[in-house]
C-alpha cells in the first residue's frame, strides 16, 4: 500500500515538494554557516518525495546542545512557517475520505519541518 501511495505522492507533487527544498536545501549550503541548514531542508526534501512507509523519528543519541541551538534558530528563521504551512495543506487534504492520508504525511512533514535536528525519517517495521 506504501508503493502505491508513494506513487501517486510523488506524481501529484511529491517530486516538485522535494526539488523546492533540495534548491533551497542548496543555496543554504553557499555558505559555511548555513550548511547545517541545508542538509536538512535536503533531508526533508528527500523525505517529502516518498513519505509513506517511513516516519520521522527522534535518534536515540542524545542531541546535544548543538543540535539544541540549532533547532532554536530553525525555528526562529522560518520553521514555524514551513510546519504551519504543512498543517494547513494537511488539513485541507483532511477534508475528503480519498485525502486523508495525503493529510497525515503533510502532518509527518510538519513534524520534522518544526525540529530537524536530531530527526531521521526511518522506515516502519
Amino acid at each position: 500500500m506504501s508503493l502505491l501511495g508513494n506513487i501517486i505522492w510523488f506524481v501529484f507533487g511529491g517530486l516538485i515538494l522535494g526539488l523546492v527544498y533540495i534548491f533551497f536545501g542548496l543555496l543554504y549550503c553557499i555558505t559555511i554557516v548555513g550548511i547545517p541548514f541545508g542538509y536538512q531542508l535536503m533531508k526533508i526534501g528527500l523525505y517529502a518525495m516518498h513519505p509513506f512507509g517511513k516516519s520521522p523519528t527522534f535518534d536515540p543519541v542524545p542531541m546535544g546542545c548543538l543540535s539544541l541551538a540549532f533547532n532554536i534558530l530553525w525555528i526562529i528563521f522560518g520553521g514555524i512557517e514551513l510546519a504551519i504551512a504543512h498543517l494547513i495543506v494537511g488539513a485541507v487534504f483532511c477534508v475528503t475520505i480519498i485525502g486523508i492520508p495525503f493529510g497525515m504525511q503533510h502532518f509527518k512533514l510538519a513534524k520534522l519541518a518544526i525540529l530537524p535536528f536530531g530527526q531521521t525519517p526511518k522506515s516502519k517495521e
